[in-house]
């Protein structure tokens, strides 16, 4: 039942996997939509699909200026910016001696950076609205410590710190945080490794699907006022973490 047709969801990341997924089930709920990723083209075929009210801003969510221009964007078409959902992020794992040090900024930038500077920007005005819903999306990474996947998995750590802290801060102010830590899920975040010879975490469990990590988003957002659910993990039937 469509039950969100006056909200206006933003999305991060929202041209393939979970981001989609998010997606579509917001829309499916009624809700208006700003998306945003880097790629135009399935942005612009993702809102096609949709065929609801979608506004989109290719864009990459590491540059400062992002974040006022999707706040931007979901005033001057809807009105307002209800939801967020901070879903971009990559995945760069490898061991001390091969581990590419290159990649460690555009983790920061957009797996964490990013993350706090949109929730920012967006609590600022949904503080001032009175109302608002922000969930980030963290990883079971964030509690995993393992060779390999420290960078990953502390800044997973940083965002689920910030996003509790975040949650104490709005308390009162009709504003609400949270997060969904997904476990192995199938979406291209594994390519990378696969790129670099190295079977992706998808390949040693049956994964989740991204509608899976969707639905716990839809859970932590239906929540009524008077309650608040921060923390949502989500595993695979076959982690072990």
């Amino acid at each position: 039942m469509a039950h969100l047709e006056s909200k206006v969801a933003v999305i991060t990341g929202a041209s393939a996997g979970i981001g989609a997924a998010i997606a579509r089930d917001l829309s499916a709920a009624g809700a208006k939509l700003v998306l945003t990723a880097r790629r135009r083209e399935r942005l612009d075929a993702l809102a096609k699909e949709l065929g609801g009210p979608v506004a989109t801003l290719a864009a990459d969510i590491a540059d400062p200026a992002t974040p006022e221009r999707l706040l931007a964007l979901a005033r001057e078409r809807f009105g307002a910016a209800d939801i967020l959902v901070n879903n971009a992020g990559i995945l760069r794992v490898g061991p001390v001696d091969t581990f590419d040090l290159g990649g460690i900024e555009d983790m920061v930038a957009t797996n964490y950076t990013a993350v706090v500077r949109a929730s920012y920007v967006f609590a600022r005005a949904m503080k001032a609205a009175g109302t608002g819903i922000i969930v980030n999306i963290s990883s079971i990474g964030a509690g995993i410590v393992a060779p390999g996947v420290g960078v990953y998995g502390g800044l997973k750590r940083a965002v689920e710190m910030f996003t509790d802290s975040l949650r104490i801060e709005l308390v009162g102010t009709g504003v609400r945080a949270g997060f969904v830590a997904p476990g192995t899920t199938t979406t291209e975040i594994f390519e990378d490794m696969k790129a670099h010879g190295q079977p992706g975490w998808d390949s040693y469990v049956t994964p989740l699907q991204p509608e899976d990590i969707a639905r716990a988003v839809r859970f932590l957002i239906d929540q009524p006022a008077h309650a608040a659910v921060p923390r949502v993990h989500v595993y695979a039937a076959g982690d072990t973490f």
